[in-house]
């Protein structure tokens, strides 16, 4: 009977068809994080240290996005997803540390006509909305990785 197994289906091993869209979606926002990140490290926005640690994260997520738009290897969506997590955290803590007056928004520029202490004021608050965003996007990013990483794991319904 193990000879009749496979009849009325082509030859060779069932191939799942690659979730395309999804694979880019992921690579693009990957991509587009790197982006900002070099971005922030050109513009000297952070201390040396800070951008170090922006640059060991690109070295880390450039390679994996490219991996995901070529062939969405699960190997490199777990790295991204548990890189964008790690990120959601550290970007979390940095929010939490600003509002006690240091970290992103522990300094503030002067802006004409307001008064230093509403210029502080609205500068913590523009960096506290700007990192809440961030943490979103890094949260959906580790949620699109996972949902694929799902979706490739499920199996196929005719095998």
């Amino acid at each position: 009977m193990t000879a009749l197994r496979g009849w009325g289906r082509p030859a060779g091993p069932i191939l799942r068809p690659r979730p395309v869209l999804h694979m880019r979606a992921i690579a693009a926002a990957t991509v587009a994080s790197c982006l900002v990140h070099l971005w922030l490290v050109a513009g000297n926005h952070h201390g040396i240290w800070m951008n170090l640690l922006m640059l060991a994260m690109v070295g880390v997520c450039l390679p994996c996005a490219v991996h995901i738009w070529r062939d969405g290897r699960p190997g490199s969506l777990r790295q991204v997803m548990a890189c964008a997590l790690a990120m959601a955290a550290l970007h979390a803590v940095l929010l939490l540390g600003a509002g006690a007056g240091a970290g992103a928004s522990g300094h503030s520029h002067g802006v004409s006509g307001m008064p230093a202490a509403e210029a502080a004021g609205s500068a913590a608050g523009s960096a506290a909305g700007g990192m809440l965003a961030i943490i979103a996007v890094e949260i959906t990013t580790a949620l699109l990785a996972a949902t694929l990483l799902a979706r490739l794991r499920r199996p196929l319904a005719g095998a």
